[in-house]
């Protein structure tokens, strides 16, 4: 069988092993070098060009149904628990707490959840919107399951590594959230980052409010392609007078956005996280669809005063 295995960027110094194994086993193996961001980024025009019989996608579960023949191989870890008591001190007023994680440790969610309840907390698991698909799983596009528990708990733990996974659920949601990673044995609330990332939006709209000319990213990636809202948005803007342009990639290189100078703002329809995390990555505003929407009704309704003065 012609295989094609994709790796994310953390599990990219296994590939060369996987691949000899499978070639052991009568495979004939290739490897995608090019970056992935999840299961919503499968290589699949590498896939179809080399006649692959089937894509090995590591490292994240199924995302969406393609029609493809994909593999998806989960990668779980079994990460030490032993910081759990460093974070009951951090949360020793709040009685009802939310858990989640990422699926490298969802396995893990029930030790968690019984190592909370003997030490006196009440925890709930939420479910994800659809695309995780574990209770207690976020994405960084998926944050239902902190989201839908918001209103119930007094706090949120997120178990596991980085902040990209944790920052999203903060930003969804308005009760403390601790993060505790047990690889790099820490344990910090993080709630900090919403007034940041609140001015950082105000901020991007307020100096969109004199751009005319928008480029819209619309992305060919699988789970991010978004062509109808590309195409709302396009007549949306229109409507008020101004000039919209669909700009397609699959993965967008933000020098070249840099490069195309005629544009004053860019509006995002790929991964919502490309709006949050790469603004600083182009000097004109990169805002999401509903930041598009303050600035066309902030727009209107400057248009509206400076008619009647």
């Amino acid at each position: 069988m012609r295989l094609l295995l994709q790796f994310p960027e953390g599990l990219k110094q296994q590939a060369l092993a996987y691949a000899k194994k499978l070639e052991k086993d009568g495979n004939e193996v290739f490897v995608s070098a090019s970056p992935t961001f999840g299961a919503c980024d499968l290589a699949l025009d590498e896939a179809r060009s080399i006649h692959a019989d089937k894509l090995v996608h590591f490292g994240h579960a199924e995302f969406q149904h393609v029609d493809f023949n994909i593999e998806y191989v989960e990668y779980r870890v079994d990460a030490p628990l032993a910081i759990l008591e460093d974070s009951l001190r951090m949360i020793k007023d709040a009685r009802r707490i939310g858990l989640v994680t990422t699926i490298q440790h969802v396995h893990q969610l029930e030790d968690i959840k019984k190592f909370y309840e003997r030490n006196g907390k009440t925890v709930l698991i939420g479910k994800p919107y659809g695309f995780a698909k574990a209770r207690g799983q976020i994405l960084g596009c998926d944050v239902g399951s902190a989201a839908t528990i918001d209103r119930e708990v007094d706090a949120f733990v997120y178990f596991g590594g980085g902040m990209f996974h944790p920052l999203g659920a903060l930003l969804n949601t308005t009760k403390p959230f601790l993060v505790v990673e047990p690889f790099a044995n820490k344990v910090e609330f993080i709630d900090g980052y919403r007034s940041v990332y609140t001015g950082r939006s105000r901020g991007k709209v307020l100096k969109a409010l004199d751009a005319t000319r928008f480029g819209i990213l619309l992305t060919t990636k699988n789970g991010q392609h978004n062509g109808n809202l590309a195409s709302i948005l396009k007549r949306r803007i229109e409507m008020e007078g101004l000039t919209a342009c669909i700009l397609t990639a699959n993965t967008f290189d933000f020098t070249s956005l840099e490069n195309m100078r005629e544009f004053d703002a860019f509006v995002n329809t790929a991964c919502p996280r490309i709006a949050v995390d790469d603004t600083d990555r182009v000097s004109k505003p990169l805002i999401s669809a509903n930041e598009l929407m303050e600035v066309l009704r902030m727009k209107k309704e400057l248009a509206s005063m400076r008619a009647k003065g």
